[in-house]
């Protein structure tokens, strides 16, 4: 790679981060316009991570919305019992995530489920912790548990603004994104891409497919656990309804949608389905309670339909054409 590709990604990655930096101070005044930059990044990290599992490996996993869950009620409760500052429970939060995606996934994976199979085995994940909360009175119950409020405690987590939430959540996308391409180019990530491809093919060539798979299974899980505690904190509340199976597919959509595999697919696709899913919710749910879903899913089928291969195939196509224009007009 020349110097010159090399400043050129370099400021592909650069500007964006320094706009996303800008961004916050542009609608301090506005707290609403804030909730929405964070609810995209939210939503970008839970896609970025999901990638992992789903864009690479190939396995359809709709447990996100249980492991955010697990992550949130971890970090809440550590703070409400023993005033354990949300920044330990974010890691306890993720580790116990990733004991419940090893407790589901490795027998999973060691008999072959796949495709809907693993799909409803993973979905099911998520309505049985959210039963198991709502009956147990002593760490949830079906009321909310409130977290203690300040109006500025970084040791609590608590702030009375979304800026602080939007830079944390930024630094879980920018940690997300760099730890998805930094397995997408390493070993784990070849083998993952394989066993996405063809999985049967893969296991003939020598990859190690229940070992790979559990891998990303983890490090998905554990990145959405982590998550889960600043999840809870945004909200400011405990509820059984965190583990929401209609998060889970809602991250898998923007997994697809944004491009399976893709490093930066699934935060494209947060950015335009999340900001324009929630500007229609404003707009119009207020005069029809669910047309915005109805342009949302017209929204989704049209990519479907004209871009199957993802949002960012259509950057990737777009990027690969500016750079072949210098090219030519040498010659």
């Amino acid at each position: 790679m020349d110097s010159r590709s090399k400043r050129n990604r370099l400021l592909s990655w650069l500007l964006p981060l320094l706009a996303a930096l800008a961004l916050p101070w542009l609608f301090r005044s506005n707290q609403y316009n804030l909730m929405l930059l964070t609810t995209v990044l939210l939503y970008g990290v839970l896609a970025t991570a999901w990638n992992i599992i789903g864009g690479m490996a190939g396995q359809f996993d709709l447990a996100a919305g249980g492991y955010l869950g697990l992550g949130a009620y971890t970090a809440g409760t550590l703070l409400l019992r023993w005033n354990i500052t949300p920044w330990l429970g974010m890691i306890a939060g993720g580790i116990v995530a990733v004991g419940f995606a090893v407790l589901v996934g490795y027998p999973l994976f060691r008999f072959k489920v796949r495709e809907v199979w693993y799909a409803l085995s993973s979905a099911a994940l998520v309505s049985v912790l959210r039963v198991v909360f709502l009956m147990w009175e002593n760490i949830g119950g079906p009321t909310e548990r409130y977290l203690p409020f300040h109006q500025f405690s970084l040791y609590h987590l608590r702030f009375g603004s979304y800026i602080p939430f939007y830079y944390i959540m930024l630094l879980f996308l920018a940690s997300a994104l760099l730890a998805s391409a930094w397995i997408r180019n390493r070993k784990l990530g070849y083998h993952l891409l394989a066993l996405g491809d063809n999985e049967d093919a893969a296991e003939v060539l020598g990859v190690d497919a229940r070992t790979c798979k559990l891998k990303a299974l983890m490090i998905y899980a554990f990145i959405i656990g982590a998550v889960g505690g600043v999840y809870a904190c945004l909200y400011g509340f405990l509820h059984p309804n965190f583990f929401s199976s209609s998060l889970s597919l809602e991250v898998s959509i923007l997994g697809i949608v944004g491009g399976l595999g893709i490093t930066y697919g699934p935060l494209l696709a947060s950015i335009l389905l999340v900001s324009a899913r929630e500007l229609l919710r404003a707009s119009l749910g207020g005069q029809l309670e669910s047309l915005y879903l109805g342009i949302y899913s017209i929204v989704l089928i049209l990519i479907a339909l004209f871009r199957p291969q993802g949002i960012a195939s259509f950057i990737r196509v777009l990027a690969a054409r500016l750079r072949s224009r210098p090219s030519r007009s040498r010659v």
